[in-house]
Parts: C-alpha cells; structure tokens; sequence
C-alpha cells in the first residue's frame, strides 16, 4: 500500500494545475464524471514525454479522502472503491517529444450507493509492487483525479464554519488584507461553495467585491475545508519596506476608517445558502504621521507668515502715520 505523497503535488492535482514530472505532462489534471449504478464509463487521458529519451511509465490507481483543513487529498490506497473500478494499460511507453492518448474504463458495480467517489490514475516511473498483499510504489508519480458521482438521491448537508480575517487582525495599516472561512460538508458527495465577498467603506460605498471560492475548490464528504480570499495584491517583501515606502504605498491605494465585510455563499444542487459579516478598520498611520507632520510644517509657515505680514502692516501703518 502506499504510504507516502508528495504534499505539495497531492494539493498542486486537487487545484487542477498541470504538472511537469521528469518532463512528462499529464492532462487533464482533474475529471469530474456522473455515472448511473452498473454503467461503464470511457474516457481518455493525454500523455506528452518532453524528454530527450523514451521513457515507460507504469499505471496505477488509488482511492483518497480529506484529512486536515487544507483541501489537498490524501491517498489511502485501492482496496475497495473507485480505485478498484478502473481499469486501463498496465504501462505507457513514449519515445522523445511523443503524445500519447490512454483510455480508462469505469465499471461502476450495480450494487454502488449514489454519492461522490474519488480516486486517481497514477503514472510512476517504477513499477507497482505487491507487499504483504498491498501495493508499494516505488520512485515518483504523477496523476489524475477523477471525481465520480453515482446518480441517485444523495444527501446534502452542509455550512459556514466561521467567517472572518486570518489570525483574528481588525486593525491594518494598509492592504493586503486575507479574509477566511471554513465550509464544512457532512453529505454524501462533494460540494463546491460558490459566492462573494462584498466590502463596504464607512460611507457604505462598496469598496470591493470578491469570489469567495475563484479555483471552485471543492468539499469532500465528511471534512472541512478552509478557503482565503485576498483583497489587495500580495507584498512579500512588505518586511523590506520602510516607513517612507509604506506611506507612499499607502497614498497611491488610499484606504481609511471602518470596513464591513459581508459574505454570501451558497453550494449543493439545493442552493443552500447563508451570509456571514466581519467588521475591521484600516488606519495608515504611516501616511498619517507624513501629512501630520507637513501640516505642522505648513502650520508654522503659515503662522511665521502671518506674523510678518501683520508686521509689515504695522510699519506702514505707522510710516504713514509719521507722514500725516
């Protein structure tokens, strides 16, 4: 059985990202199928070796479920299952620059409950090994997921976790701010939360308007899925920036007082749907301190001017007044 993934790979596949491994690249990245109980289903993955060389890769399957908060799959092997339901070519050979397209077949059991399925078709640079009647793979491995739903009544159960900013901040001195919220899903298929986020101004203007979910990520049954969502471009170098840096930053995206971030979000076949509110502020002291202190200044010339001028009036007055 196979014991470890690549995380990162695991997350890259669930968002539906091509990916390049030892030059070889597998499209499309995710399958989302419907089938009825006792159909046979046919489809076709491409295959493109970039290499200089031939290469043989080798097919293999594995169910995956949830676990932990990120969306990212985690692989439990082929028991039972979908993984278990697919069949294709034991391996691939592609001689240099070669594309290639694979069939699979699903036989979905007549006896299959309606709900979601989820697996992978894996391609590995070695092949599969029986281990005390478990499969161990051996070397990398790059996929597809397939996202099956067996037609039927299936249950949709569902919500909005929380909603709000990430750490709990309510005070910024400039955007980027990341807002987050957690959907779980206790149905029988996976669920795709669809909706905006709307901010609003103090004045009650909209300031912006968000995707609450823009890559259409999904929820698998029985887990719960963390999604953020960025308002403002991401600045990693904020920490390089000086003070005069950041107050001009803030003079050119210019964002001040108290801000209501409102959520609507809906999901399932039903449109099930609830909204949920944060409230924060956005005070740019840096810029703040820069205009107080050339008011000041201002201030002062002014006042400096003021006196002089005053000055000025009083001497003439008073030559004229000698004059007389």
């Amino acid at each position: 059985m196979h014991k470890k993934l690549l995380y990162t790979l695991a997350l890259i596949l669930f968002l539906g990202t091509a990916i390049d491994v030892y030059s070889l690249t597998v499209s499309p990245a995710k399958i989302e199928i419907t089938g009825d109980p006792g159909q046979t289903i046919q489809g076709d993955i491409e295959l493109f070796n970039e290499q200089e060389e031939g290469k043989t890769f080798y097919v293999s399957y594995e169910n995956f479920e949830s676990r932990g908060d990120s969306g990212a799959p985690y692989f439990i092997g082929a028991q039972d299952g979908l993984a278990t339901w697919i069949s294709s070519l034991s391996e691939v050979t592609l001689v240099s620059g070669e594309r290639k397209q694979v069939s699979y077949t699903i036989s979905i059991p007549a006896s299959a409950k309606p709900g979601g399925y989820f697996s992978a078709i894996f391609f590995g640079s070695q092949p599969v090994q029986d281990n005390d009647g478990g499969e161990v793979t051996i070397g990398s491995k790059i996929g597809v997921l397939l996202l099956l739903k067996v037609s039927g009544e299936v249950e949709e159960s569902a919500g909005l976790v929380d909603f709000g900013i990430k750490n709990g901040q309510r005070f910024f001195s400039t955007l980027p701010v990341t807002f987050q919220y957690g959907f779980t899903n206790t149905g029988g298929d996976r669920l795709v939360p669809r909706g905006e986020i709307k901010i609003k101004n103090t004045f009650q203007l909209t300031s912006a308007t968000l995707l609450a979910n823009d890559r259409e990520g999904s929820v698998l049954p029985n887990s719960t899925r963390r999604f953020e969502v960025l308002w403002g471009k991401e600045r990693s170098n904020l920490e390089d920036k000086d003070f005069f840096e950041t107050a001009f930053s803030q003079l050119t995206n210019f964002h001040f007082g108290w801000y209501r971030a409102t959520m609507h979000i809906a999901w399932g076949a039903s449109s099930q749907s609830t909204q949920a509110t944060y409230n924060f502020f956005v005070i740019p002291w840096q810029l703040l301190s820069v205009l107080a202190v050339l008011l000041a200044i201002a201030w002062c010339v002014f006042k400096l001017w003021a006196r002089r001028f005053k000055q000025r009036i009083l001497e003439e007055a008073m030559r004229n007044k000698s004059n007389e």
